[in-house]
């Protein structure tokens, strides 16, 4: 395996690190996933059906 291999392979593995820790500290932050803001969704989101029944 030459260099190059072992450095694409670390990238990825970090990236995806990356992206699991960016939604838990978003998720810890209480926001979702949906990034619409409740603004111009279309009520699908979890975010707007709680909204909805309260």
């Amino acid at each position: 395996m030459h260099w190059y291999e072992i450095l694409i392979i670390v990238l990825a593995v970090c990236f995806v690190v990356a992206v699991v820790v960016w939604q838990i500290v978003r998720r810890a932050q209480g926001k979702g996933g949906c990034d619409c803001g409740c603004a111009n969704c279309n009520g699908a989101c979890p975010h707007c059906t709680q909204k909805k029944e309260k």
